[in-house]
């Protein structure tokens, strides 16, 4: 970033309030990671001619989009370095560098898109304004008709749950002034909607963002979100995030939260779509109900069915339970009988001609039926199902052991035996050359079980050595008990051998007795002269 001001692009004009030396968009661990559900909603929005307007850093794959779409295009960073990048990268677009309360108040756009936030729109020269003087700003920007995309983080966000490392102090350097001291901020959904509808704006669509803050991959309406969603379109919300430090399993809490439709108000992001009065009837129609990325596939969310963009057909969403959690489940009741009927099905259901690329984590059942929550093409040449159904097992086997789940097999079982032994429960046995053959069909299919690289979270280690301490608990009992019971023994041993002692030598007393040698020497005559009576008789 050794830039000059002399060397700055024609179309970077700098308000007030530049950083000189500072660059948002080297440090982009802390700008979200906006990419195909941001952008396809953006897209819908770019109106036909119109102006639009950039505010904060954006990921550089959304402003390349939207100078692409827009007929006319500006952007507002704060620091000059990225400034000075975005005009040579862009000739056409024009650049404004310097706080968001400096902007030529005049200039009006059709559509104003901050959906990285208000948090860097501030300088370090200046004390950052509050949230609701920051919207204010933003919203003296939008066009009569014209629409603003918020993007507004939450400070109880499920990832806030799940990532053990302190929220407020992420080891930025722009994290001089945290938020948390701003009462304006939102504390809620409803927060957001009003804090817009001061600044003049009317809200027409408020999307919650999963799995994390740091990458969204989908983008749900409240709408939505206000009914019982199923598990095959919610369990693939959540995710373990790289190098994070996790505190409690993001599956498992992400789950439960949906389950108690507490999914906006627990969401770590929420993107609101306001617009400015008047506003033309049926404008929100463009907007879409919900918005999931799947790999590098988009799909729209309609209610009951998703619809793989651009021009996909529509899915109806499977019912049912996934399986995965229906084997945690039954392995942390040991129910072993539960388990061995639902892998027996399971492995009639490959064999006539299910899903050969499906997963644990991938399949729901409904009690009668399996189905795949988003079936990918399959190979033109899949192995036997015996080989499919160890890849699934072998796959589940690696999650629950890499997440520490309790389970009704011995604790130092490896996830190949493991898996083995699964496979002889559903009455298909299979041998290392079957197991072989199912980890290379999985690498084929480019879905490796990287959960085994993964370390049990805080909660998960916590629980595992409560689990122990019981073990060892009831063990140092056992030892108690047979300690008492062997010392009772030792005392009634010693007391036998002392009777023994006392037999004994009452027992030669008596041999030494006259009585006794006088009958020993009688009785031998009669036992000769019965012999020799035998024998003459005989």
């Amino acid at each position: 970033m050794s830039t000059r001001m002399d060397e700055a692009p024609e179309n970077v004009r700098l308000i007030g309030g530049e950083m000189l030396l500072w660059s948002d968009m080297s440090n982009m661990g802390g700008i979200t990671d906006w990419r195909g559900a941001a952008l396809e909603l953006i897209r819908r929005m770019i109106p036909a001619s119109g102006r639009v307007l950039l505010v904060g850093p954006h990921p550089q794959v959304l402003v390349d989009e939207v100078v692409e779409l827009a007929s006319e295009a500006a952007a507002l960073v704060r620091s000059y370095p990225d400034a000075c990048a975005l005009g040579s990268r862009h000739p056409g677009l024009e650049v404004f560098c310097g706080r968001l309360e400096l902007l030529d108040g005049g200039e009006s756009y059709d559509l104003v898109v901050a959906i990285d936030g208000l948090a860097r729109t501030h300088s370090a020269e200046a004390p950052a304004a509050k949230w609701k003087d920051s919207v204010a700003a933003l919203a003296a920007l939008v066009a009569p008709g014209g629409r603003l995309v918020l993007g507004v983080r939450n400070d109880l966000g499920i990832d806030r749950f799940v990532e053990a490392r302190p929220a407020d102090r992420e080891g930025g350097d722009d994290q001089w002034a945290p938020h948390g001291f701003d009462p304006s901020y939102p504390s809620g959904p409803l927060a957001v909607d009003r804090g817009l509808e001061c600044a003049g704006l009317g809200v027409l669509r408020r999307y919650a963002a999963y799995p994390g803050r740091q990458a969204p991959r989908a983008l749900l309406a409240s709408e939505a979100l206000a009914g019982d969603l199923p598990d095959a379109l919610t369990f693939p919300l959540s995710a373990r995030g790289g190098d994070r430090m996790l505190a409690a399993d993001p599956l498992r809490l992400t789950r439960v939260v949906f389950r108690h439709r507490l999914g906006e108000e627990l969401a770590p992001l929420w993107v609101a779509v306001a617009a400015r009065p008047p506003v033309t009837p049926g404008v929100a129609g463009d907007l879409p109900l919900g918005l999931i990325e799947e790999g590098s596939a988009l799909y729209e969310f309609t209610g009951t069915a998703t619809r793989r963009l651009p021009d996909g057909e529509e899915r109806q969403i499977p019912t049912g339970r996934v399986v995965e959690e229906i084997l945690v489940e039954a392995c942390a009741r040991e129910d072993v009988k539960a388990v061995r009927d639902l892998l027996a099905h399971l492995a009639g259901w490959l064999e006539g001609g299910g899903s050969v690329v499906g997963a644990a984590d991938s399949l729901v059942y409904d009690g009668a039926r399996f189905a795949a929550i988003s079936p990918p093409a399959a190979p033109s040449m899949p192995p036997e199902p015996r080989v499919v159904l160890c890849r699934i097992l072998w796959r589940f086997a690696v999650r629950l052991l890499a997440a520490g789940h309790h389970h009704p097999w011995p604790w130092p079982l490896e996830a190949d035996q493991l898996a083995l032994t699964l496979c002889g429960m559903a009455g298909r046995p299979c041998d290392r050359g079957d197991l072989d053959r199912a980890r290379k069909f999985d690498a084929e299919l480019g879905q490796p079980a990287e959960l085994a690289e993964q370390a049990p979270t805080y909660r998960d280690l916590l629980g595992a050595r409560d689990r122990l301490a019981d073990q060892l608990t009831a063990a140092l009992a056992r030892i108690a008990r047979l300690e008492t019971k062997l010392t009772y023994r030792e005392r009634e041993l010693v007391r036998s051998k002392s009777r023994l002692r006392r037999t004994q030598r009452k027992a030669t007393a008596y041999r030494r007795t006259l009585g006794y040698r006088l009958s020993r020497r009688l009785a031998r005559p009669r036992k000769v002269a019965r012999r020799v009576i035998r024998l003459l008789s005989g």
